[in-house]
């Protein structure tokens, strides 16, 4: 039990029921002889009413109803005993004690509910006023209403911080809420976009497998060849992924970030080349000086990129699409389109409710970009992009 205050066991604790222990025989001191000096120790009839109710402070942070029941007992006894036969110095001993117990009140009131800490401010108020009373003061009715206006201010005060104390708790939940849907649905892009080109290349690297291998046995090694090469990839990628969310563990438990480079624009002939293995020639244009891009720029065009070409290799119908790339003085913008007859989407994602089309328009989205996708007059279909680059880049 000793335990329960915190801090250093083998010190507060011990100090704490000390104090409590004493508290009984400094009450019974300051009211001793009518307030004269106790034990013959000048000064002493003015700091035993304070201690009366500084003692009790001990217990605030832990036990602040029975802080406060403590200081209204032994305020009223002082009252009862030592107000009532002198006034002069007693007097600001009196209004420290009062100002004492307003400012436990505030802190019940921050750190309590308001049935609580109302209830607490009431009977506080009408124990400074049975005090008052008890000590039969010349000035009773002015002194009764300060006590009220100063116990009201203390109990707004401390209501406030409380309400103040909810609201950022409360901004700091939807914080995090919101931060772990936005990793999430960076986590759902990525494996999307990442895993969605790898198993379109290895679908159809099997299929045209299985249909030459008694006929064109070279044919399939190739195939089979190239599902390797992209199973190899795909999983390098999937353990950067799952790297990148659970980073290496240090010494103090922490989690960094891999070093892995991320993709970015550079890796297009990669892409090129595993979607020219696929079936589909990819022919990219570039327009502008080409430049160096911020990282999560440079990715979000890759993605989006790799899955729009996704898209025409498993939709469209085709076996050649066009992506132009711009370097603008202001914006990054990219265009990739086809002339399939079947459409670079499946039906679902024409509307615009598929993986593949939401994931691309939240890239976009998340850098203040626009996109734009639907087919086109002229048959095939269109996705657009336009970044706007920081004025840094």
């Amino acid at each position: 039990m000793l335990g329960e205050y915190g801090g250093s066991v083998n010190l507060r604790a011990p100090l704490v029921w000390l104090l409590l222990c004493t508290y009984p025989l400094v009450v019974a001191s300051a009211t001793a002889n009518g307030g004269t000096d106790s034990f013959g120790l000048p000064g002493l009839r003015y700091v035993l009413p304070l201690l009366v109710v500084v003692i009790p402070l001990v217990l605030l942070s832990r036990r602040p109803l029975v802080a406060l029941t403590l200081m209204l007992t032994g305020c009223l006894i002082v009252a009862a005993y030592v107000w009532s036969w002198e006034f002069g110095f007693l007097r600001d001993v009196r209004y420290l004690q009062f100002i004492t117990i307003d400012l436990t009140v505030g802190y019940i009131a921050t750190h309590r509910s308001p049935r609580v800490s109302i209830v607490a401010a009431v009977v506080a108020c009408l124990a400074e006023i049975a005090a008052i009373a008890a000590g039969r003061l010349a000035s009773a009715p002015s002194f009764i209403l300060a006590v009220v206006t100063a116990m009201l201010a203390a109990w707004l005060i401390g209501n406030r911080n409380r309400e103040r104390r909810a609201l950022a708790e409360t901004t700091r939940a939807q914080e995090a809420s919101q931060a772990i849907t936005a990793e999430r649905l960076r986590i759902s892009r990525e494996l999307h976009d990442m895993v969605a080109h790898s198993i379109g290349v290895i679908a159809i690297q099997a299929g045209v497998g299985a249909r030459v291998i008694d006929t064109q046995p070279g044919e399939a090694r190739n195939a089979l060849r190239t599902i390797e090469t992209t199973s190899r990839e795909t999983l390098a990628g999937l353990r950067r992924a799952v790297g990148a969310l659970r980073g290496r563990e240090t010494a103090d438990g922490r989690y960094p970030p891999p070093l892995e480079p991320v993709p970015g624009l550079a890796d297009l002939d990669r892409l090129v080349a595993a979607t020219a293995d696929a079936g589909v020639r990819v022919d990219v244009h570039w327009r502008g000086p080409r430049r160096q891009l911020p990282p999560d720029l440079d990715l979000a065009a890759f993605r989006i990129i790799q899955e729009a070409v996704t898209n025409v290799v498993r939709h469209a119908g085709t076996d050649v699409c066009q992506v132009t790339i711009g370097h603008g003085d202001d914006d990054l913008t990219v265009e990739v389109t086809d002339h399939g007859s079947a459409g670079a989407v499946p039906s679902g994602e024409a509307t615009g409710h598929g993986f593949g089309l939401l994931g691309m328009r939240e890239r976009a989205t998340l850098l203040r970009g626009d996109f734009a996708a639907g087919p086109r007059p002229a048959g095939g279909y269109r996705v657009a992009v336009r970044l706007p680059l920081p004025a840094t880049a």
